[in-house]
């Protein structure tokens, strides 16, 4: 979703299934966050796509509590954010990576000390196909021969290992996601070796479109966080430093850092650290590092926080 999400009563209907007690894969440790009086006020988020879904599921929590609070969601990708921020046109800056030096630089040339991340989840970058597509599993060797300018033209999933006759000569058709965003980066990054991508690969503007894509494509291949799997794709196995395939979708191989595309979901804010965070902010942030805000990492698809991250995150935004 790339339009300006913005809460309404309408939207906050979805409270009702906000719930308070831990989930089977919410640390039960996690704070239960606590409603508190006098919040109203303007709140803007600008950023990823990857957590567009988060954003708006916890503003419309928020909204639910706070119905004086005017919740607005942007979400055109990671590269958007940093520049909002500066410019003081949002408070909240979700990222699906870190900051580029250049970024940082940008920053604290404008204020004088760094943006400050918080992380509030963990996502896995799968690399998805449809679903009755017979790949068993892939390297990062692979990834590079597929989407990168290092691999060959025209690769077909018979030189990936797949030997069904209704695909092995078959040319791989790619999807994946535009450059202002942080999935692109990241995947670049961490599955390519920082290889240039193929001219070849179907640009799309968000997480849920490259899924799609894939999903209506019987030869096609394309990466995406694992929060927006569907029916109609699957999950490859991505072989790690060991030898061994671990599965994006399996909570064992991503928290045990074994499955080699997984990452944290940040939000970036403004806080000189001379001052406290700014109330209304710091209230939002408050709900996402809490046992409701993580569920709602889980109900999405990604995966949650433990609680002594989150007691991390709480003490650097002085929220403890």
């Amino acid at each position: 979703m790339t339009a300006i999400t913005r809460i309404t009563t309408a939207a906050a209907t979805a409270l009702a299934a906000f719930g308070t007690a831990a989930t089977a894969d919410v640390d039960p440790s996690i704070p239960t966050y606590e409603e508190t009086s006098d919040i109203s006020g303007d709140l803007r988020s600008v950023g990823s796509d990857t957590l567009s879904n988060l954003m708006t599921q916890w503003g419309e929590a928020f909204y639910g509590m706070y119905p004086q609070v005017n919740f607005e969601a942007e979400s055109k990708g990671s590269g958007t954010a940093p520049p909002a921020l500066i410019s003081g046109t949002a408070q909240l800056g979700p990222m699906s990576r870190r900051m580029k030096g250049e970024e940082v630089d940008k920053f604290t040339d404008a204020f004088g000390y760094e943006p400050t991340l918080v992380r509030t989840g963990i996502d896995a970058i799968a690399v998805f196909v449809a679903k009755d597509n017979p790949i068993e599993e892939l390297t990062l060797d692979d990834l590079k021969n597929i989407f990168s300018v290092e691999g060959k033209d025209g690769i077909t999933w018979g030189d990936v290992g797949v030997t069904d006759s209704r695909y092995a000569d078959q040319p791989i058709t790619l999807y994946g996601r535009n450059s202002a965003s942080g999935t692109y980066g990241y995947f670049k990054s961490a599955g390519l070796g920082k290889a240039d991508y193929k001219d070849s690969v179907n640009e799309q503007p968000g997480s849920s479109a490259v899924v799609q894509g894939v999903g209506g494509d019987q030869f096609g291949i394309g990466y995406s966080g694992i929060g927006y799997a569907t029916p109609d794709v699957k999950a490859v196995p991505i072989v790690g430093a060991d030898g061994i395939a671990y599965d994006p979708s399996n909570p064992d191989d991503v928290y045990s850092e074994s499955y080699p595309l997984a990452r944290f979901l940040y939000v970036y804010v403004n806080k000189n650290p001379n001052e406290d965070l700014e109330p209304l902010t710091a209230e939002f942030l408050t709900l996402v590092l809490s046992q409701q805000g993580q569920e709602v990492v889980d109900r999405d698809g990604f995966y949650t926080l433990s609680n002594f991250i989150v007691q991390q995150e709480r003490e650097k935004l002085g929220l403890n």
